[in-house]
């Protein structure tokens, strides 16, 4: 089924860092224009900044009086907690604020990594939507009492599109609530056993579960909205990715997933068994450092990244033995909140701007690497590797990217693919097919070296090294 006529639909990215807004033709997806505006610096943020993100990004595309679907993909796990009236009770604590380690660690010691596994997908780290429960519940009792009403990040400014300020029109979907912890990808339900586990409680009202492509309701001015997807699932439907495709996005966070006929269950915690926005699987592992580990190193050689590129092409593969353990803010997988990050192998003959570029970017792929391998040894299918984000604009990591893989690499051209998923699902929406429109898809850039399986082997040797612990501070 074809809309015709020019249809207009509009897809929001509201990720850790700003929010993107793209208006694409329903038919063929083509752009017709964008905004975007920024978020507060932090891991803990007033929700109405994204709301008011979202008002400038709109309008800064053009607004939406000749739109007519929307749909928003949003940064994951985010802690949105509301009260009787629908007001904020806190700040939401993002996905990348790891104060919640602890009680992440007490909820897998209470239940079992096995359990967890089977009953969600997931095995509880700080990122996820419970463990910040149990935390809030631990050390915020009275906002705990307060708190009415749970949702997550996308959620919020969905119900907010809405406008009718009801907490009863709450809604996610599939891919968004696998990620809290608390329902199942699955049965398709919530597990509110373990909500009371993490909150003490489980009578807090929880956003309505849509499917891929049911119309959430309409705008106050009359334009559709769809269901929302978390911001990888996005990213996978703007990619037009399916079963057998791998993600590697390297932005805030480094993320790898897959979309899989069937679910995961993984005890060791490393692949949280996501759902994707299509109604299929979505096999995921996420790094806390990506994109900004090539930030930090340009900013320490004192170069921009064009030159931190040219760098790290002229030092050699492996690094003549130096390597770079990235954890920079700590790290999810592996589960290392308190880590730093650590230099290994430094020598005479690795003393050089290009070394450590060549060994920070080496390191930053290896990570990702072993999250492609953390995937076959599920038994996910991989057949394609698609690498998106900041990150893969490096030239250095989309040449060197195929010799740390071991595989054929594609770059798609830069743009806002996790905007274009929602943008793909208001179409979708639109149109009522049992399947997303199928948009023409960009050109990519293929990537092809020699595989270099000695720079994995010298990673894996330091990684777990103590010596990248943080040290106490008092």
């Amino acid at each position: 089924m074809t809309l015709g006529g020019g249809v207009l639909v509009a897809g929001v990215d509201s990720s850790t860092q700003s929010t993107k807004v793209v208006v694409r033709d329903a038919d063929t997806g083509a752009e017709r224009r964008s905004g975007s505006a920024p978020h507060p610096v932090g891991t803990e943020v007033d929700p109405a900044a994204w709301w008011a993100a979202l008002e400038q990004a709109v309008a800064a595309a053009g607004g939406l009086d000749d739109v007519s679907a929307i749909a928003v993909s949003g940064q994951q796990h985010g802690m949105v907690c509301l009260d009787e009236s629908g007001d904020v009770v806190r700040p939401a604590l993002l996905w990348n604020d790891t104060r919640s380690a602890a009680a992440a660690a007490e909820l897998v010691a209470e239940l079992g990594s096995q359990g967890w596994a089977e009953g969600v997908g997931t095995v509880p780290v700080a990122s996820i939507t419970v463990s910040k429960l149990r935390w809030l519940a631990e050390h915020e009792p009275e906002n705990a009492r307060r708190t009415v009403a749970v949702c997550l990040p996308h959620d919020w400014l969905t119900w907010r599109l809405l406008g009718t300020g009801d907490l009863a029109d709450l809604v996610t979907d599939r891919s968004d609530a696998s990620g809290t912890g608390y329902w199942s990808p699955v049965t398709g339900e919530y597990r509110l056993d373990l909500l009371r586990l993490a909150l003490g409680r489980d009578d807090v009202l929880l956003p309505r579960v849509l499917g891929p492509h049911e119309a959430a309701g309409r705008t106050p001015g009359g334009v559709l909205v769809g269901p929302g997807t978390g911001d990888n699932a996005g990213a996978a439907l703007g990619l037009g990715a399916t079963r057998g495709d791998v993600v590697i996005s390297i932005g805030t966070s480094g993320v790898v997933c897959a979309v899989s006929a069937t679910s995961t269950a993984d005890p060791t915690g490393t692949v949280a068994g996501f759902a994707s926005a299509t109604g299929e699987h979505l096999p995921l592992v996420c790094t806390l450092n990506a994109a900004r580990v090539l930030d930090a190193t340009a900013t320490l050689l004192g170069v921009d990244h064009a030159e931190l590129s040219r760098l790290a092409l002229s030092a050699p593969s492996g690094a003549d033995g130096l390597v770079v353990v990235p954890y920079l803010e700590g790290e999810r997988t592996p589960n290392e909140p308190d880590a730093t990050g650590a230099v290994h192998g430094w020598t005479l003959a690795s003393s050089t701007p290009a070394h450590l570029a060549r060994a920070a970017v080496e390191g930053l792929l290896c990570g990702l690497a072993d999250g492609v391998d953390a995937l076959v040894d599920l038994d996910v299918p991989v057949e394609r590797v698609v690498l998106v984000g900041g990150g893969a604009r490096s030239a250095a990591v989309a040449e060197i990217a195929p010799a740390v893989l071991g595989r054929t690499v594609l770059v798609p051209p830069e743009g806002e693919h996790v905007a274009a998923g929602a943008a793909r699902q208001a179409a979708w929406v639109l149109a009522g097919t049992d399947a997303p429109p199928s948009w023409d898809a960009s050109a990519t850039v293929v990537h092809d070296a020699r595989a270099d399986p000695a720079v994995r082997t010298r990673y894996a040797e330091v990684r777990g090294l103590t010596a990248h612990r943080r040290p106490a501070t008092g």
